[in-house]
């Protein structure tokens, strides 16, 4: 029998705020970190690996909230544990004191997702296949039974989420067969940080699309005028044929979004991200009614799959940008992917972040393939920064996303990188903080 014989969470931070990697409107000065869960058992080939993402100080609160989320693991049969993941899941959301400081939001809900994204990396390191080759092989009724629908009945029953599964059961292998050959699509935010100068947009903007990217996206939301010079670069450089996207970062109240979205709709933006606070449905609603044509997108800061439930209801969003960090692991993620196929709203998850691409990637086939069964409107997130520390990294070529081949959820970091960026005592951060003070 093999057993989880103990749980390291680890404060791993990179500091992106040197290059101002990552800047926008509201984050001005991140550094990319990871609250980094690893599951260790008593066989020394098995381990599973999982994060949640923050961008600085705080992370550490997100390592002690991990902590605890992953005691009751400890001493659990890795069988038992990857046997039945509804179970596995539904247990650790259980703990009612750990659950009163949310519930199912804020550090509480990322430290379950950091857990549970290094419970599902298990279980696909113990099938010895990728993630999303795990949740294809499995049948419609299992993934159900993963499925987190408690406070969904009203929109999605369990006969109903078995019934978008069932559609496309039988077709599956066809779309994985399709993908193997041309990747799944994606966009690239690396041109477009705010902190950027202009002769730095241009040359990325023309790398992107020398590289082959028919999507680019911008921040926007700090200044009008340089809002209106960035786009102007961005659409002489890309074309009036390549969709440019937007993305503000919840900087905006509602009037300000529908003003500034229409005073830059010259430069015909696909979707305007993020336009307003993340909790407010509503104000999301208005917007997208406002601005069309323009899509309204949001979903990184969507804290559970009952916001995302609302956001449906009330038509909101155009496009639905789910976290891989921020959801409770695939058991939520799942859910919502359920609701978004209802309810017709493409998928186009969030990926801005260290390790993020590499989750996502699983996601997004595993849509293709089993829930969507299409690509239209489609395109997943990519940010080409810090790639380099994981042993998987996520491969992108002719802007698209090659499928993971490795088993796992693609989270492992290299043990020498975390050695080096560990806060506060790994390599980097002692010689930084011991030069110029604190960087984080």
């Amino acid at each position: 029998m093999t057993t989880i014989t103990s749980v390291d969470v680890v404060d791993v931070r990179f500091p992106t705020s040197l290059s101002m990697d990552g800047s926008d409107a509201m984050n001005k000065d991140g550094d990319y970190s990871a609250a980094y869960v690893i599951l260790n058992t008593d066989d020394p080939t098995l381990a599973g690996y999982g994060f949640t993402f923050t961008i600085g100080r705080g992370n550490d609160i997100c390592v002690l909230a991990a902590e605890q989320r992953a005691l009751p693991l400890i001493g659990r049969d890795v069988d038992e544990l990857v046997g039945d993941l509804g179970a596995t899941y539904r247990g650790l959301k259980s703990d009612s004191q750990l659950r009163w400081l949310g519930p199912e939001k804020g550090v509480e809900h990322l430290a379950m997702a950091a857990v549970m994204n290094a419970v599902w990396d298990l279980a696909a390191r113990k099938a010895g296949k990728p993630l999303w080759r795990l949740l294809a092989d499995m049948t419609s009724e299992e993934l159900v039974d993963v499925a987190d629908l408690q406070y969904l009945s009203d929109v999605l029953t369990r006969d109903e989420a078995i019934g978008i599964l069932t559609e496309l059961e039988p077709t599956r292998g066809e779309r994985i067969a399709e993908l193997e050959g041309t990747g799944y699509p994606c966009y690239t935010t690396s041109a477009g940080w705010l902190g950027y100068s202009d002769e730095k947009l241009r040359r990325l903007c023309q790398e992107a699309v020398d590289s082959g990217y028919r999507h680019i996206k911008l921040k926007v939301g700090a200044d009008m005028a340089d809002d209106v010079r960035r786009l102007g670069i961005a659409r002489e450089v890309i074309g009036a044929d390549a969709n440019l996207m937007i993305d503000a970062n919840q900087v905006w109240d509602v009037p300000q979004a529908i003003e500034w979205v229409s005073a830059l709709a010259e430069f015909k933006p696909l979707w305007i991200e993020e336009p307003t606070s993340p909790d407010d449905v509503l104000g999301h609603a208005a917007v997208r009614r406002a601005v069309a044509p323009i899509g309204v997108a949001t979903g990184e800061h969507g804290m559970n799959r009952v916001l995302f439930k609302q956001m449906f209801q009330a038509g909101a969003i155009d496009y639905c940008q789910l976290d891989a960090a921020r959801l409770a692991s695939i058991n939520e993620i799942l859910a919502v992917y359920l609701m978004a196929k209802k309810f017709g709203v493409p998928v186009c998850p969030h990926a801005g972040g260290v390790g993020l691409c590499e989750l996502v990637q699983h996601l997004s086939v595993f849509d293709y393939v089993a829930v969507s069964g299409s690509l239209e409107g489609r395109v997943t997130e990519y940010v080409d920064h810090l790639h380099e520390h994981f042993t998987d990294p996520c491969i992108v070529e002719n802007g698209a996303y090659r499928l993971p081949s490795l088993p796992g959820y693609s989270a492992q970091m290299h043990a020498a990188s975390v050695a080096e960026f560990a806060f506060p005592d790994g390599g980097y951060w002692q010689a930084a903080l011991g030069t110029a003070g604190s960087a984080a």
